[in-house]
């Protein structure tokens, strides 16, 4: 069989746990908390899941900072029911959604003092304890009535958790709101054709942004034993929805067709909506997740008065796993950070080609940093087989400026044959690291992650 699962994603073998970190240059006092990130993590490449990127068994990787120190790493898998049993240990108890027990492998959030592994079309989120122990599959006190999503967008203002949730035996999308407690107080149903993938979404202050692009079900492919049966399709438009958050009114615009897996950010502009996301031409030809086309880094201005479309392109670059300073949720924003790495774009599949045309930065594994008020980037390249993560922001302090944090990422170091976890100063995002917090072993590029303070 072959796998996706080689070069940056190659898995590792082993749960660890270090104590008292190796650290080069000083951690900033402020960062006391948990920086956790998901991602598939195969238990053997011989099992099926090992043939499909989005298929492998979640592996959560975290590491603890307080007072200046990198108290530990430890790096777990989910437990679902199946690699709880692989493991030799007793199934988590709790809930499934039509039988879809999976060890979620895309996102890490924290909730109401909680920590959630999460991941989409159709199945639960599992709860996670501080040190990365799976509790059990979540369906929040019975408040989901089916599965949940792989991201969420917290509106920085309400406290309330947004998440689209999709599966392919629904004939619609459902939009999930909880609230701070953790419970879960808005479902809507919102009628969808042809069951289509819906990995992210947008939220602004007063609308939730749909994407309805041309990915759907394949029931041909499913048949064929395709792991992930969804596929480009040419006669499934491209539009975006505003639902209304107020009202659940929901008002459709056409857009040309293409894919979207990540969004930076959108907001309110007078009487538009302007929504940034890393925008693929196509995605999923023949359900093959390397063909379609590379990312570059576009705009939607959406007319609330004429529903017409205009797109432009921030970033020509090839580039994905956005990320801003989420205070800035769903509100004008400035600056946004953005990874480019070859792994990331192109992975081989069975009977797949050689990656694409790619720009020299994409196989340097760059960090990029956005100022869209300027249409400048600022880029920190870290060399072949350095394997840079999602860039993530965390503000130095809760009021401080949007641009006052850091960046931090988790990046292979070639050298060691091991991680670091790297922390960068926003307002000097090519200067010397502030600190590097070298770990016991390598982390497989993955998803997505999260700051989870204490």
């Amino acid at each position: 069989m072959t796998t996706p699962y080689r070069g940056g994603f190659a898995p590792v073998t082993d749960e660890i746990t270090a104590f008292d970190l190796e650290v080069t240059g000083r951690i900033p006092a402020e960062l006391n908390g948990r920086y956790l990130r998901n991602g598939p993590n195969p238990l053997s490449l011989d099992d099926p899941n090992a043939s499909h990127l989005f298929m492998g068994e979640g592996m959560v990787h975290g590491v603890r900072l307080r007072d200046g120190r990198a108290e530990w790493y430890r790096n777990r898998w989910v437990r679902s029911a199946h690699v709880s049993e692989r493991l030799g240990e007793r199934p988590r108890p709790g809930p499934v959604h039509e039988n879809m027990d999976f060890a979620a492998n895309t996102h890490v959030i924290g909730l109401a003092g909680r920590t959630f592994a999460t991941v989409e079309a159709g199945a639960l989120p599992y709860e996670l304890g501080y040190e990365l122990d799976t509790i059990g599959p979540c369906d929040f006190d019975g408040g989901l009535p089916g599965g949940y999503a792989a991201h969420t967008h917290l509106d920085p203002v309400s406290g309330e958790l947004h998440a689209m949730a999709y599966f392919f035996g629904w004939d619609h999308h459902q939009h999930i709101v909880i609230d701070l407690k953790g419970s879960v107080t808005q479902i809507r149903n919102i009628p969808i054709a042809d069951a289509p993938m819906l990995h992210d979404f947008a939220l602004t202050e007063h609308y939730v942004v749909i994407y309805d692009l041309p990915v759907t079900f394949s029931m041909p492919h499913a048949e064929r034993g395709v792991r992930m049966p969804y596929a480009w399709n040419d006669a499934h438009g491209a539009r975006l929805g505003l639902l209304s958050r107020a009202t659940g009114e929901v008002r459709w615009v056409e857009v040309e067709p293409c894919w979207v897996f990540h969004t930076l950010n959108a907001y309110e502009d007078g009487d538009e909506v302007v929504v940034d996301v890393v925008r693929y031409p196509k995605r999923f030809v023949d359900a093959r997740l390397e063909l379609g086309g590379t990312p570059t880094l576009d705009r939607w201005r959406i007319s609330l008065t004429t529903g017409k479309v205009t797109q432009t392109r921030l970033d020509d670059r090839a580039q994905e796993f956005p990320r801003m300073d989420e205070r800035r949720t769903g509100r004008p924003y400035r600056y946004g950070y953005t990874a480019a790495a070859r792994d990331v774009y192109n992975v081989a599949y069975p009977g797949g080609s050689e990656p694409e045309d790619l720009p020299d930065e994409a196989f340097d594994n760059t960090l990029i940093k956005h100022d869209l008020e300027r249409g400048t980037q600022e880029s920190r390249q870290f060399g072949r087989e350095a394997y840079v993560g999602e860039p993530l922001f965390v503000a130095a302090d809760p009021g401080s400026a949007e641009d006052d944090g850091y960046v931090i990422s988790y990046v292979n170091n070639p050298t060691r044959g091991a991680a670091d976890l790297v922390i960068l100063s926003a307002q000097d995002f090519t200067g010397e690291p502030l600190a590097t917090v070298h770990l016991p072993a390598r982390i497989p590029l993955g998803f997505h992650g999260s700051w989870i303070a204490d």
